[in-house]
């Protein structure tokens, strides 16, 4: 396959800066996944690696050479785009095959090609039927496949899963997660759900106002985000914030320095959050959302701070409620003023 490396992107259109010097390594055969916010910029640069849209400046490097003046169609790259895009006059086959027909491969080439995707995508029983036949998934593959006989250095999707429900996203997104396993292939996905990104990513990239906030692992970023954009964004539900004025410094239990004092953003997610009556704060429960395997209580604490606690099984709160909630100290996030992740030594980690 292939690796890929951005450095300094920038991206303005007219007087508006889209991208703001983004710089990003990408490995060979690794699955990164661009999330973030409507507006974030991770469709532009997408389109950046692709060759459909140009860098105001900084590079684009496949397999270490700079393409930046490398056309979209000689870059190796292959796209799958949110709309299936498909030929609703052709066979499954015809649309597979329509790419490699008109780069003038041999007929048996081509058959090869698209027998061999079909059979990884499980389309082969279906290579015969329209798009108009197909189900939502199944047209979804066909993209795929279409993008497969093309053999790329690069797999880039852009928001491929937008179109379907969510059961069917749930199934889609262990299909690819599969196909990338069996493929060993480099793939740059693009979506705003988090959910999707957790799921799939061996590295995410968080992207805001067409900055990087963060790149790690899915864990690592649940576990340790930087500031309080990506410890809300990478969770679900996400992350509850509470003010908090430390008057005075205090060791952690195993001994680390506490934060400084000062005025901070306490972080805990609604699965660390305990149902307490021997807890430091009260929530009034608003409404209660009963999924079976776990409840999740919606209120606030204080006068307005929206407040979330996921409960194991199923719970006898009502809404109207008032419980202490507990907060373990090794669950606790600890932010400065300025939204960004204090250590135990109380230094300000930025991204």
């Amino acid at each position: 396959m292939a690796t890929l490396e951005l450095a300094r992107i920038v991206k303005t259109f007219d007087q508006t800066t889209i991208l703001h010097g983004i710089d990003l390594q990408v490995d060979d055969g690794q699955f990164v996944v661009f999330v973030g916010p409507s507006g974030c910029g991770k469709s532009t640069l997408l389109r950046v690696i692709a060759g459909l849209e140009s860098p105001t400046s900084g590079e684009v490097r496949i397999d270490r050479q700079v393409v930046n003046d490398v056309s979209a169609a000689h870059r190796g790259c292959a796209m799958v785009f949110q709309s299936y895009a498909l030929y609703p006059h052709m066979s499954v086959y015809d649309n597979m095959a329509f790419g490699l027909e008109n780069a003038g491969e041999p007929r048996a080439q081509i058959e090869s090609k698209v027998q061999a995707a079909a059979k990884l995508l499980r389309l082969d029983a279906l290579l015969q039927r329209k798009p108009t036949q197909l189900s939502g998934g199944q047209r979804q593959r066909v993209a795929i496949g279409r993008a497969i006989v093309r053999e790329p250095k690069l797999f880039l999707f852009d928001e491929p899963l937008s179109n379907l429900d969510a059961e069917l996203r749930v199934s889609m997104r262990a299909e690819i997660r599969d196909l990338h396993a069996r493929l060993k292939a480099t793939m740059v996905y693009v979506t705003h759900d988090q959910v999707e990104a957790m799921t799939m990513a061996d590295k995410i990239v968080v992207l805001r106002a067409g900055r990087v906030e963060q790149v790690g692992a899915p864990l690592e970023l649940y576990n340790h985000p930087v500031n309080t954009f990506v410890a809300g964004f990478i969770g679900s539900p996400r992350m509850n914030f509470l003010p908090a004025q430390l008057v005075t410094g205090a060791d952690h239990p195993d001994g680390a320095p506490a934060p400084p004092p000062g005025t901070h953003t306490i972080g805990l997610r609604p699965e660390h959050a305990v149902v307490s009556e021997q807890g430091p704060i009260r929530m009034q429960v608003d409404q209660v959302e009963q999924l079976g395997s776990t409840s999740l209580l919606h209120g606030h604490v204080g006068v307005d701070t929206p407040f979330e606690v996921v409960c194991a099984g199923q719970t006898t709160i009502r809404g109207g409620d008032s419980v202490g909630i507990g907060m373990p100290l090794e669950h606790l996030h600890w932010f400065d003023a300025q939204g960004l992740r204090l250590d135990g030594i109380g230094a300000a980690t930025r991204p």
